[in-house]
């Protein structure tokens, strides 16, 4: 499988966290279907000097370049306008 380091930061406004907690739940139940396929490696939020979550990380792997553009199109946190910017990268997770 094809793997991608998921670098994503969140918009800013005042409603910014509000809004993450509430599709979290949705962002969460995603990622769970998609380790059990194998297709999610490992992931968590990027917090700020105070804790506060600001982003996230992830690393997915996909059989087909399709497959990451669904995954695209189904992101609760693309979807919802979570995350104001984020960048895919091919990535490889070493074998250590």
């Amino acid at each position: 499988m094809n793997q991608y380091l998921i670098t994503a930061y969140d918009y800013t406004d005042a409603g910014a966290l509000d809004r993450r907690m509430q599709v979290r739940p949705h962002h969460f139940e995603g990622a769970r279907e998609l380790k059990k396929n194998s297709n999610f490696v490992f992931g968590g939020a990027i917090l700020n000097d105070e804790g506060k979550m600001i982003g996230s990380v992830m690393v997915m792997q996909f059989e087909t370049e399709e497959q990451l553009e669904n995954w695209k199109q189904t992101e609760p946190y693309i979807t919802q306008k979570i995350w104001e910017r984020y960048e895919i990268r091919p990535f490889k997770v070493a074998d250590v």
